[in-house]
């Protein structure tokens, strides 16, 4: 179904040989392959359109490869699957590495933090600086005896309210 070229193309997106090829050659590849699939996607939508009737009969004669132009889209579709997938694993794997180094790096400043830079000051002969004072702040958080006061406040005279009707 394939010409020889194309099933050059299509035998290195396959198991052992996909492994060889870094991050760039596999753009590269992904972006024939695609053309490839997109051209005999377009030959099977015609082909299509030419049995329903809809469509005037393209050309004189074909290449001997266009005879089955839905396989020969599926190849081309099933490679590119194989690609993204590949491509997928790598970015993975560089982003995996990248989080190892990050967190290697985290781990050696969190230990270079845990040792004295400084030595201690020692006894001084004066009293040393003395803390300010603080200015007293206001109670923002609601006291839990107050929860639900409110409400209960609320029901009580409604029931009030209602006992006097």
């Amino acid at each position: 179904m394939l010409s020889h070229e194309e099933f050059e193309m299509v035998r290195t997106t396959h198991h052992p040989a996909i492994y060889d090829l870094d991050g760039k050659e596999l753009r590269g590849l992904k972006g024939r392959i695609r053309q490839q699939r997109d051209k005999a996607r377009g030959l099977t939508r015609h082909k299509q359109r030419e049995v329903r009737g809809k469509a005037e009969p393209r050309g004189k004669s074909f290449p001997g490869n266009t005879e089955q132009p839905r396989q020969r889209k599926q190849i081309f579709a099933a490679a590119l699957k194989r690609i993204n997938k590949e491509l997928d694993r790598l970015r993975k794997l560089e982003a995996r590495d990248t989080h190892v180094e990050a967190a290697r790096r985290a781990l050696a400043l969190r230990r270079t933090e845990k040792f004295i830079h400084h030595p201690a000051a020692g006894a001084t002969a004066h009293d040393g600086m003395q803390p300010h004072a603080r200015m007293v702040r206001r109670r923002t958080t609601v006291p839990p005896r107050m929860i639900g006061s409110i409400s209960q406040a609320t029901k009580v005279a409604q029931a009030i309210r209602d006992s006097k009707r």
